[in-house]
């Protein structure tokens, strides 16, 4: 199965290195760019939550007060 795959890599890539520049650089352009962004989101939205939830915890922890607490733990 492998073989089969890098037969069908080396195939593309081949075809792609034999292609014009401009077309290379539009058809790379157009796998990369969406491929990048959504890689980026996800990964915001990961660290994000994780980054979230530590500082949950760690100010639990250290008894830190959300803005706008009063000393009963209640938000007006």
């Amino acid at each position: 199965m492998f073989d089969g795959v890098a037969r069908w890599w080396n195939g593309l890539e081949l075809w792609l290195a034999q292609q014009w520049f401009p077309v290379q650089f539009v058809l790379v352009t157009a796998v990369l760019l969406p491929l990048c962004a959504a890689l980026a989101w996800a990964l915001h939205h990961v660290v994000d939550g994780v980054l979230d939830r530590v500082v949950r915890i760690v100010g639990r922890g250290r008894g830190a007060r959300r803005p706008g607490e009063d000393d009963r733990g209640a938000v007006p």
